[in-house]
């Protein structure tokens, strides 16, 4: 059963996986091509030429040394960043729409994946939210939970201009057709 039969909907996820799972199959193979050699030598043949010449190197700059610990630091911390390159998903300025529904059910929909962007979406609450009496500049912010509007007012009481702007985004939130609806957080003031 996959995502799209399940009815769940999920994230876009950014083509970088692959470079960093490359990226780690080298480092995995040099790490590989590093412990053979090091069992190679306690079996008693001899080391690679190139290991003999890092040994070398690595007796003369203990692990004390600062330069050894900074290019150690270093190194761990490109592994982190890969890991986490890898692992994330990435492309989060688009937010996933609701798979259409055919006439029998999910089911029969064409498998269709849509996005909008968070500043498409910010810019359609945005105006909407101008349209609203009283209302004289909006800045509209869209997370993947909540929206965020900050509103001025100028000639109307706060109160009726917040459940002006509330009513109006509700409905706006929900003709984006975003597949998890974030929810309105509005702020009026002068």
């Amino acid at each position: 059963m996959t995502a799209r039969r399940s009815g769940r909907v999920h994230r876009f996820r950014s083509a970088r996986r692959i470079p960093a799972a490359l990226t780690a199959l080298v480092v995995l193979g040099v790490a590989g091509l590093f412990l053979y050699d090091l069992a190679a030598v306690r079996a008693g043949r001899p080391g690679m030429s190139w290991r003999r010449d890092l040994a070398d190197g690595l007796a003369t700059h203990t692990p004390a040394d600062l330069g050894v610990q900074l290019i150690a630091g270093a190194a761990a911390l490109a592994g982190a960043v890969l890991l986490l390159l890898a692992l994330a998903p990435g492309l989060r300025g688009i937010l996933p729409m609701r798979p259409p529904h055919g006439p029998d059910g999910p089911d029969t929909a064409a498998r269709v994946r849509a996005g909008l962007g968070r500043k498409d979406a910010a810019q359609i609450l945005r105006d909407r939210a101008m349209e609203v009496s009283g209302v004289r500049s909006v800045r509209v912010k869209v997370r993947r939970s909540h929206v965020g509007v900050r509103a001025t007012s100028h000639f109307r009481e706060l109160d009726d201009v917040r459940a002006d702007l509330d009513a109006v985004l509700a409905v706006g939130i929900e003709e984006l057709g975003l597949a998890h609806p974030p929810q309105p957080r509005v702020r009026v003031r002068r």
